[in-house]
This record gives structure tokens, C-alpha cells and sequence, in this order.
């Protein structure tokens, strides 16, 4: 018997705070029809002090819940893909287990830059079709607010915070997942980057100092790449899904720069009415950028039971894929579940938990 990894459930998380393009005005040499022509970007959304990249994937991750109908504790797997993770260990994935209380999932990151949730969304897949798993969590969340030079105005106007989810279900039903490309070009690793931070180049006076903790970025060389790439991968999965680009009800790509998304478009022959376009609103939300775009669409009823949809990423690494799904939507269920209600069991747990390894280590850790 075949098994299908179907989207049942998907969430979102924004900051509460909105820069415009007006507010970086005031920061940097730059102005509102400047960055509107050569990007799309009107405003983005920005993180406040007590808002991470784990809290916003928790949030998105309850709200996914909360629309597939399905408990905290049922969920196998958790991958949370990022640019931006808490630390670089323990994995912010781990975070979000504990936090919302998904007592038997197994937690990773995934880091493949904008790309991410595309590997993210195949690999939670493929471990639901063969039999590995029955539920998953994939999510995309970012901060990049913090990573960014808000003295560098090629750089500041382009990129926001947020989060956006999908919950993976298994069924003998064909449709959800149906084919994904994933590919990589590591010759292209320095066209974007943050150089300092990582075993290479561990942080020192010199690197805070001389802003290598930062995102940087030739754009040219990343428009050429990504134009190119977009409608490759695109046409590449559909291919490998028998369908044929007439098929697909909705393209979602990752939400970059719109001029990147209209030459990808044209380049499918598809017209700008069946691509999903919000970064006019978030901005390059890196790994979030897809499925904050996916939900709104799902939200606005422009996806519905049986629509055949491409998701497309390109990003640093250099990394590039799609992924075909047909989209399902939530299971029928008996009885309607809370997963935000688990939230205080799960933080009891937590607290329990920690209590016990504290008690083990004043016994065990004696001499």
C-alpha cells in the first residue's frame, strides 16, 4: 500500500511591529520609490526584544496545530528550518518540542538559507511515505532583523521576521507531496553570507567590530542565479510530478524580490495571477517567506481541495528546489482538539523534567 504525506494543518506568526520604507529613510540614504522599483518591499515586519525565532515558530506551529486538529503529543517529527536559530546548539527545533509539549517527536534544524523549507517540507515527506513516521511539523522561522546591517541600505531594505507552518499527515489517499527538487552549488557560497560566527571565523573584538556577524550579499550575482533557477526547479518538479504547468492552480516562490518573481513567472509562461505575491507586506523572510505565503493563500480561499501547487526557493549555500503538492487540507476528524491548551501541560513537564536531571546530577555527580 502506497502512503501519502498530506498538508493538513498550517499556521503563521508575525511581530506586532512594521517598518516601512519611510522609517529606513530616516536610517539610511535611501527612499520609498527606491526601494518599491527594485524590490516590491513596501514595509516588513521586525522583531521586538522578547520575540525569537523559536517563539514565533511555536506560534505558528499551535495555529497549524490547531487547524489539522491534532494533539501536540501525536506529532513524530519537528524540523524547524532557519538562517536565524536561537543558537547554534541546541537545535531551535528542541525549543519548540518542549514548548508546545511534543513529547515523542524527534527535533532538528535544517539549514539551507531561503531554500530551507522546501528541504525541510521533502524530507518530513519522504519519512512519512516510507512508513517512518505518521505526523510532522515543518517550520519556517526567522529573525533576521538581527542579522542585518541597519547601516547597509543593500542590504536592510530587504528582509523581516516571521513564521509560517505546516503539519504533514499520513494517508493511503493519494495527493499532498508529490514530487520535489533539491539542488545545491556551494561555488556560489560567498555571493550571500554572514562570514563570522561559525568554526571558521569564531567571534573575536575584530569580527564584532568590523561587522562580519552581518548578512552580506552581491546582489547581481544572486538576481542572475535566482532568475535562472526559479523556473528551472519549477518546471523540473512538475515534470517529475506528471503534471504539466497548465496543471498548477498556484505557484508559491520565495518571497525575495518581486522583479525575481515576475522573470520567473515569465519563464513559465504563467501569468502574475497564479503566483502568490506578499512580500510587499513581510519583505525576504528567508525560510518563513513560503509558508507565510501558503497560509495567507490558504486563508483567502485561493486554495482549495484538489489544487495542484508549486512551491519554489532559491538562497545561500547556493541551494534551489521545488516541491508539487495537491493540496488536501484538514482530515475529518471525530472531536475537536486544543493544542494551545497542552501549552501549560507542556511547561509543567518541562519544569519536572529539569527538576529530575537536577536531583540526578546532585546524586550521580558526586564523587
Amino acid at each position: 500500500m502506497s502512503l501519502y504525506a498530506h498538508v493538513t494543518g498550517w499556521g503563521m506568526a508575525l511581530p506586532e511591529k512594521i517598518l516601512t520604507n519611510d522609517d529606513i529613510a530616516q536610517m539610511v540614504d535611501t527612499n520609498d520609490e527606491w526601494i518599491r522599483s527594485r524590490t516590491g518591499i513596501e514595509e516588513r515586519r521586525i522583531a521586538s526584544d522578547d520575540e525569537t525565532t523559536a517563539s514565533l515558530a511555536t506560534d505558528a506551529a499551535l495555529k497549524a496545530l490547531e487547524v489539522a486538529n491534532l494533539r501536540p503529543y501525536d506529532v513524530d517529527l519537528i524540523i524547524v528550518s532557519t538562517s536565524s536559530p536561537e543558537h547554534l546548539f541546541p537545535a531551535t527545533a528542541c525549543l519548540v518540542q518542549d514548548e508546545i509539549g511534543a513529547i515523542k517527536a524527534g527535533a532538528f534544524d535544517l539549514s539551507a538559507a531561503c531554500t530551507g523549507f522546501i528541504f525541510a517540507l521533502n524530507m518530513a515527506a519522504q519519512s512519512i511515505m516510507t512508513g517512518s513516521i505518521n505526523n510532522a511539523l515543518v517550520i519556517g522561522s526567522e529573525t533576521l532583523s538581527r542579522l542585518v546591517d541597519w547601516q547597509d541600505r543593500d542590504t536592510c531594505i530587504l528582509f523581516g521576521d516571521g513564521a509560517g507552518a505546516f503539519v504533514l499527515q499520513v494517508s493511503d489517499e493519494p495527493g499532498g507531496v508529490l514530487s520535489a527538487i533539491m539542488r545545491s552549488d556551494g561555488s556560489g557560497s560567498d555571493s550571500l553570507c554572514v562570514p563570522a560566527g561559525g568554526s571558521r571565523m569564531p567571534t573575536t573584538f575584530d569580527t564584532v567590530h568590523n561587522g562580519l556577524h552581518y548578512i552580506r550579499m552581491n546582489g547581481r550575482e544572486v538576481f542572475r542565479f535566482a532568475t535562472r533557477v526559479m523556473a528551472q526547479a519549477t518546471r523540473e518538479a512538475v515534470e517529475a510530478s506528471k503534471l504539466k504547468l497548465d496543471d498548477i492552480h498556484l505557484v508559491i516562490p520565495h518571497q525575495a524580490n518581486k522583479r525575481i518573481i515576475e522573470a520567473a513567472a515569465r519563464g513559465m509562461d504563467i501569468p502574475m495571477e497564479r503566483v502568490a505575491v506578499n512580500l510587499n507586506r513581510y519583505g525576504n523572510t528567508s525560510t518563513a517567506s513560503i509558508p507565510l505565503a501558503a497560509c495567507e493563500s490558504a486563508d483567502q480561499g485561493k486554495l482549495n481541495n484538489g489544487d495542484y501547487v508549486a512551491l519554489v526557493g532559491f538562497g545561500a549555500g547556493l541551494t534551489w528546489g521545488a516541491v508539487i503538492l495537491q493540496w488536501t487540507g484538514p482530515f475529518s476528524t471525530a472531536r475537536k482538539v486544543w493544542p494551545q491548551r497542552y501549552r501549560w501541560l507542556a511547561k509543567l513537564r518541562s519544569m519536572f523534567r529539569r527538576f529530575i536531571r537536577h536531583i540526578e546530577g546532585l546524586i550521580w555527580g558526586r564523587d
